[in-house]
This record gives C-alpha cells, structure tokens and sequence, in this order.
C-alpha cells in the first residue's frame, strides 16, 4: 500500500534550459520566470532540486510522488512548433526522474496531435494534464476529443489543471491563484457534466484544487434546472491548496471516495493531518485507495 500525492511540481535540467532558450513568454531568465498575463516570479532554485524534492516525499511519508508540466507557464496553447520544444524537454526529463516520482503527460491543446500525445503516453506516464481553460465549454471538448479519446482507449486519466491566468500589472500576487485558476476550474468542472461526460462515459477525471469548490454549488445548479451527477465513480477531485473546512465540504458535497491527495508543492505544502480531521480511515482514502481507482480503476 503506497501512499500517493497526485500534484507536484519538478522543473527537470532539460525543461529549464528549453525555458531559459525563449525569448518571447513564457521563458526563463535565469530563474526569473516571464509569463503572459502574471509579473515576474522569481523560482527559488531549491523547489526544482530533485534530490531534495525526493527527501522531503520521504519524510511526508508518500511512495509515489506524481509530477506535471505547470499548466499556468501556457506551453500547451503554444502552436506546436513552439510548444514541441518544451513538451518534449518536459516529457524527457520527467521520463528520467527516480523513484518516487512518476508523471502526468501534456499536450498541445491549439493544434491537436493525438498520434504524437501516444507517443508519449508510450514513456510510462500514468496519464494526461490539460489546462482547465482547453476544457471549458463544448468547443474545448469537441477540440481535445482525439486525446481524451486516446486516454479511453488506453484506459487512463485525465487530470484538469489550471491553464494560463489572464490579469495585469496591477493585480496582487495572490490574483492568479484566487481568481482565474478557481473560475477555469469551476468551468471546466461544470462543461465535463455537460460535455464531456456524455462524449467520454469511461474517462476517469481528476480536478486540481477541489474543482475551484464548483462541487458545492449543487444546490444552486438544481435550483436552475440542473442535475448533479450522483455515484460517477470517475470523478474525483484533489486538494492542493485546501484545508479541513474546504475538504469536509466537498466530501459532504460528493463523498470521500471522490478526494485525492495533491499538494501543488512546491507552491504550496502537503497537509500535516493527511485525513484533514476526518480521521484515520479518510487519510487511507485520500492517500491510498481513491489514488489507486483514478490511476488504474481498480477498487
């Protein structure tokens, strides 16, 4: 029995020299990252050292650490020429990481290549990340259906991802992340029920950052007309950022089968009580058995 984290973050050498060859956001310069629509984040070069990062899964006791492409920098809504670069400096550097460390596979979303997105898959990933904002209306699913077709047929997940943030100069630097992450997730959480469910009844899901809350808006939905869709055992939702007030609502919302641990470290930490105060049998949930269904579908 493993117990996972679903949502880190590693910068492999070869996706940081990708970054630092840009010269037109997102890029690196040094280790000063440039972003459309964010300021300059300054990336402490210690978050991205794997030695350390391995270390300090060790001791937050997990077994498998899962990594992806930071959806926010917008490598994926590059054209492909441009995005290539960097999807394959990613994919190769988190092919090569050690144990514990595993990784989610990314795609260009502007120009669709599923045979290349196979490929990749081809290198052990355990799944795909898309940006929330490539997901969130019908013409986001009509779009990216070659790849979650692709994730059916292989039977494999999906994880949605805050994309690129767009804001100005002007905004705190919390903005982004309370704002234009939460809305994209709270989006593509309601365009799957109306999308993407219907098209991909096998696909298994999970949302970062407890899908922006959009969970606990079914009251409100069924009030307009809508419906929840109650017992999809292929839903699921993972709780970077969140705490027990955050987390014992969603689990009252949709039932603690459907939490996944995930820390979006090293942006933020994993939680010091993996059962976020609901108890022994909720951290075994989150952290073992409910990682175990989205990753391969077995109870």
């Amino acid at each position: 029995m493993t117990n996972v984290d679903v949502h880190q973050h590693l910068w492999t050498p070869s996706l940081v020299t990708a970054l630092r060859a840009r010269r037109e956001p997102p890029y690196l310069d040094g280790w000063t990252l440039f972003l459309d629509g964010e300021p300059p984040f300054e990336i402490p070069p210690a978050d991205h050292d794997i030695a350390r990062r391995a270390e300090l899964a060790a001791a937050d006791g997990l077994g498998r650490v899962l990594v992806s492409l930071s959806a926010p920098i917008g490598v994926e809504w590059l054209p492909e020429a441009d995005a290539r670069p960097l999807l394959d400096a990613y994919h190769d550097g988190a092919a090569a990481l050690p144990e514990p460390f595993g990784a989610w596979a990314a795609a260009c979303v502007r120009d669709i290549d599923a045979e290349a997105t196979a490929k990749d898959l081809d290198r052990g990933f355990v799944g795909l990340q898309l940006p929330a904002n490539s997901l969130a209306d019908a013409a986001g699913y009509a779009r990216c259906a070659p790849l979650l077709d692709l994730l059916e047929e292989r039977d494999l997940p999906l994880f949605v991802h805050p994309g690129a943030a767009v804001g100005s100069s002007a905004d705190p630097a919390w903005w982004p992340a309370l704002v234009p992450y939460v809305q994209q997730m709270h989006a593509s959480w309601y365009a799957f029920r109306a999308f993407g469910r219907p098209r991909h009844p096998r696909l298994r899901v999970c949302f970062a950052l407890l899908a922006g809350l959009a969970p606990l808006h079914g009251e409100r939905l069924a009030a307009r007309g809508g419906r929840q869709l109650e017992g999809d055992q292929g839903v699921f939702v993972e709780t970077s950022s969140y705490g027990p007030t955050a987390v014992d609502a969603i689990v009252r919302a949709l039932g603690v089968d459907a939490v996944v641990q995930g820390s979006d470290r090293p942006y933020a930490e994993p939680p010091r009580h993996p059962g976020y105060g609901l108890g022994g049998a909720a951290a075994y949930a989150f952290r073992i058995a409910n990682p175990r269904r989205l990753l391969t579908g077995e109870g």
